[in-house]
C-alpha cells in the first residue's frame, strides 16, 4: 500500500468534545494528548518519515487568556513527560512558528528538546506552535529580501525551490497527506505553500476520539488517490513503465 512520506494534521475538536461531555474545555485539550501518542506510534510503524501537528495557530492567541494559559501549561507538561519516551523511540522533535510571544520557560524547554532529539534517526515530529501559513511566507520573503539587499543573493536566482528552503519546513518534503479532525473542511492558514499538492482527508471525529480506525481510513484513502501533479493519467502510466 502506498504510504505518505509526510503527514500533516490539524488536531481540531478538543473543545467541542469536552462540551458534549459537559466538561471544561481544558479537559478536551488534556484528552487530546493520547491521540498524539497514537499518531506518533502509527506513523513510525507505517514508515512515515515526517509527522507535522498543528498544535497552536497564530490566530489562537485571540482565544480567552485562561484557555491560552492552559494550553501553554499543557505544552510544558507534555515536553517534560514525553521527551524521554520519544527520544528512546528515535523520534526527532522540532517546532515551527513564531516563538516571540511564548514564555521564556517554554522557549527554553523547546530548544532543549530540539537539541536533545535532533540527532535521532527515526520519525521527524514537527509541532507547529504560534504558527500561521501567511506568517511563514512573509518571513521567508523577508529573509530572501535581506539576502538580496546585502548582495548575498541574486534576485534572479530565487525560484520555487529556493523560496521553499526559507519556509519553516525547510528541506523537509512537502506533506503528502493532510488530515483534519472535527468536521471543518478548510486548512485554516496551515502550511499554505506546502499543502499545494497534498491529498486531503477530513473526518467528523473530534481529535480526542481520533484513533487507529481513523488513521487506517485516512491511509487507505490516500492509497487510492491518483497523484498526477499536473500530468495526465496516461503520462503517469508511461512514466511507470
Amino acid at each position: 500500500m502506498l504510504v505518505p512520506r509526510h503527514v500533516a494534521i490539524i488536531m481540531d475538536g478538543n473543545g467541542r468534545w469536552a462540551h458534549e461531555r459537559a466538561l471544561p474545555r481544558a479537559a478536551g485539550h488534556r484528552a487530546g494528548i493520547k491521540p498524539v501518542r497514537l499518531c506518533v506510534e502509527e506513523c513510525s510503524r507505517r514508515g512515515v518519515e515526517v509527522l507535522t501537528l498543528f498544535a497552536f495557530s497564530s490566530e489562537n492567541w485571540q482565544r480567552p487568556p485562561q484557555e491560552v494559559g492552559v494550553l501553554m501549561q499543557l505544552f510544558l507538561e507534555a515536553l517534560d513527560r514525553e521527551v524521554e519516551e520519544l527520544s528512546s523511540k528515535g523520534v526527532a522533535l522540532s517546532f515551527i512558528g513564531d516563538r516571540t510571544a511564548l514564555a521564556p520557560e517554554l522557549k527554553a524547554r523547546m530548544a532543549g528538546v530540539e537539541a536533545r532529539t535532533g540527532g535521532n534517526r527515526g520519525l521527524k515530529l514537527v509541532v507547529a506552535i504560534g504558527y500561521g501559513g501567511r506568517w511563514d511566507i512573509v518571513e521567508a520573503a523577508r529573509r530572501l529580501a535581506r539576502a538580496c539587499q546585502a548582495g548575498e543573493l541574486d534576485p534572479a536566482a530565487i525560484d520555487e525551490e529556493r523560496f521553499a528552503r526559507e519556509l519553516a519546513l525547510g528541506e523537509l518534503p512537502d506533506p503528502d497527506l493532510f488530515i483534519r479532525t472535527g468536521g471543518d473542511q478548510r486548512i485554516s492558514n496551515f502550511l499554505l505553500w506546502n499543502l499545494a499538492y497534498a491529498e486531503f482527508w477530513f473526518t467528523e471525529t473530534f481529535w480526542p476520539a481520533f484513533g487507529s480506525d481513523e488513521i487506517g481510513q485516512a491511509f487507505a484513502a490516500f492509497a487510492t488517490r491518483e497523484r498526477r501533479f499536473g500530468k495526465t493519467a496516461a503520462q503517469l502510466k508511461a512514466d511507470a513503465c
